[in-house]
């Protein structure tokens, strides 16, 4: 586990493994799971592949919510045991729920992320700015008082996520990176679903102009 710390609010980095599994692949994959907050209370971003290893990095601290950037299964696949174990709810886009219900056909998460919406976490504010392209529902986490955006698979060192898979869209989600991610200050750094963080700076060049 990483973390950095700005005040008495904290990025935590978790790297689990597992597979990502979709249009009938199967991938091994590493993912990034973050935690934002302090000593007391903590936000989930993507809870991956292994539920103690995510409660042993809560190490006991109030869990506020299990913040989903996507409903890909290696993005999800722990976020019902990691709820159930700390009574957090699990937070997700409403166009990804058929993506959820191939992993989680008995268990709805408990409400839904939307474009502008707030979340507050010990003395931290997190922006909700719907990013689809990726996936139609794909979100990612602003927050301004850590200068910090946590993506998901939306954006990455080296340039837009993946596309070319069923809920996918390419101009989309160039589209999104472009209107919603570089124009956050170009010092904001930028925390991925897998993989080293960069800035909105470094990726800048790695976007399409169109």
């Amino acid at each position: 586990m990483t973390a950095a710390a700005a005040g008495s609010v904290r990025v935590e980095r978790v790297v689990t493994s597992g597979t990502f599994s979709l249009d009938g692949e199967t991938f091994d994959v590493d993912n990034n799971v973050w935690l934002i907050g302090d000593d007391t209370e903590v936000l989930v971003v993507d809870a991956a592949h292994d539920a103690p290893a995510i409660l042993s990095a809560v190490a006991g601290r109030r869990v506020v919510a299990v913040v989903c950037t996507h409903g890909h299964d290696d993005h999800i696949g722990a976020a019902v045991a990691l709820a159930e174990a700390t009574g957090a709810p699990v937070l997700l886009h409403p166009a990804e729920q058929e993506l959820w219900r191939t992993v989680h056909p008995d268990r709805k998460p408990d409400a839904e992320l939307a474009d502008g919406m707030r979340l507050s976490v010990a003395d931290a504010e997190v922006r909700v700015l719907h990013t689809p392209g990726h996936t139609w529902g794909s979100c990612s986490l602003y927050v301004p008082s850590l200068g910090a955006v946590f993506t998901g698979d939306t954006l990455f060192h080296g340039g837009p996520g993946a596309t070319g898979r069923s809920y996918s869209d390419a101009p989309t989600i160039v589209a999104s990176i472009r209107d919603r991610l570089l124009t956050l200050p170009d010092d904001t750094v930028v925390h991925t679903g897998h993989g080293a963080h960069t800035t909105v700076a470094a990726e800048r060049p790695h976007v399409p102009t169109a």
